[in-house]
């Protein structure tokens, strides 16, 4: 727990989501009366009833706040993250619906857990980032950021794609097959967790690599130190259709002369949870574990 003073709120909802208009009243008029300034994205003002509020562009929302409220699900989480990690302010997740992994409070539950919040009374947990290079002819021709995950794979096309991976500089493997997966701790109970990676506990300095369908079956999941500066590159002679993404940020039209470098951002991401925040029981609720047990 921190005593933090908070004086302006930023607020980032699902887009394109009249559902969230409820909810989003709510919260400003919930901020609002209690004097804290809100700042809100510019493509969520219509969502809200009958408040005259800020209303900013998501890029520059971060500069404009010293907390941060993400509302919608996980997909809103991500977004919101990526748009303040330059700016170290908190963020919390309210979830419309279904429990996310970052989006932790429910509506029902909105005023109660977020008062105890604004009080000091919360757990903080920092979320590190992954930045990805392509570099083209030894020069960075594109740079991106993902707090789930870095995806190589292949692109409009039916052929497996070839890609050899080192590990600070060292030789892991070569590998035919859909593409490759690295994904950070938070990223481990998304796509890769689909892929067959392992689930990771959020605060291990760790990265998983995960091929996608690899031809040779004895390619597995590996899990290394978050400090690993991960280099993919193409083994293929002839030009292939592949493409890299970062969360849900396409970057198209990579050439096999291209190398990607992924590498742990400095910068984390600081969430802030309601005490009592269980990590294991939204596995639990989220995969239907152990649904027939009672403690």
């Amino acid at each position: 727990m921190m005593h933090t003073t908070f004086k302006t709120v930023g607020i980032i909802g699902r887009l394109k989501d009249p559902s969230i208009t409820t909810t989003l009243t709510t919260l400003c008029d919930f901020l609002k009366q209690r004097d804290y300034a809100v700042v809100i994205a510019k493509d969520n003002a219509r969502y809200v009833d009958n408040l005259s509020v800020e209303t900013c562009a998501i890029s520059d929302i971060g500069k404009r706040c010293d907390l941060m409220i993400a509302v919608g699900g996980d997909g809103t989480f991500l977004s919101a993250a990526r748009a303040i990690v330059d700016y170290n302010i908190p963020l919390i997740g309210i979830n419309l619906g279904r429990l996310g992994f970052l989006v932790d409070i429910s509506p029902n539950d909105l005023t109660e857990k977020l008062q105890a919040i604004l009080n000091g009374h919360y757990t903080e947990e920092h979320r590190y980032l992954l930045r990805t290079k392509i570099i083209r002819d030894a020069r960075v021709i594109h740079e991106e950021t993902a707090v789930n995950e870095v995806v190589v794979h292949r692109w409009v096309t039916p052929s497996m794609i070839e890609i050899t991976t080192k590990i600070d500089g060292v030789f892991l493997n070569s590998q035919r097959s859909d593409g490759l997966i690295v994904s950070t701790p938070t990223g481990s109970t998304a796509y890769s967790l689909s892929a067959g990676g392992p689930i990771l506990y959020p605060s291990l300095n760790a990265l998983v690599l995960v091929p996608l369908n690899p031809h040779t079956l004895s390619n597995r999941p590996i899990v290394v130190h978050d400090s690993a500066e991960i280099e993919i590159s193409f083994c293929q002679t002839k030009q292939i259709n592949a493409q890299v993404t970062c969360d849900h940020i396409e970057i198209p039209d990579v050439l096999i002369s291209d190398k990607i470098c992924i590498k742990k951002d400095p910068k984390p991401i600081r969430i802030l949870h309601p005490e009592g925040h269980d990590f294991f029981q939204i596995l639990r609720t989220k995969l239907n574990w152990s649904s027939g047990y009672h403690s």
